[in-house]
């Protein structure tokens, strides 16, 4: 009898699973909303939060800056998203949600907690609790 396969244990391998077990069923409420899934990131990540530059954007929604710079641009273009001058650096350029994208974000953020949540129904409080503490280490959160 052989050891459990390297990639049942290998970190790298259950993360990826484990973010396709949340994604895979979800993708079709953002499809629905007519989303892209890093539409949805750049929304969900914005609509609580303070404007962004475009490469702390990019850093958050885990992609490229040039690709984020692009989306930005269909994205405002969309009345998703605006561009605002950075009152502490005018060479900047800040990202921010507009009530529009809001709107749009809002049922899906309310979803994907749902839908959290009934991923993890199976998992006592403390658990979940401790998986996020311990994913929010390793990312350096």
């Amino acid at each position: 009898m052989t050891d459990a396969r390297f990639v049942q244990g290998y970190l790298g391998y259950l993360l990826g699973q484990a973010n396709h077990a949340l994604f895979k069923d979800f993708e079709a409420h953002v499809r629905a909303a007519g989303l892209s899934s890093i539409e949805w990131r750049v929304l969900a990540t914005l609509q609580d939060s303070d404007p962004l530059t475009v490469s702390q954007l990019a850093h958050e929604v885990l992609s490229k800056q040039p690709t984020v710079t692009k989306l930005v641009q269909r994205m405002c273009e969309q009345d998703w998203l605006q561009l605002l001058a950075d009152p502490a650096d005018h060479r900047r350029t800040l990202v921010a949600v507009t009530p529009v994208g809001r709107k749009l974000a809002r049922p899906l953020v309310a979803k994907a907690r749902a839908h959290e949540a009934a991923l993890l129904s199976s998992m006592p409080a403390s658990d979940q609790a401790a998986l996020k503490s311990l994913l929010g280490r390793i990312a350096g959160l």
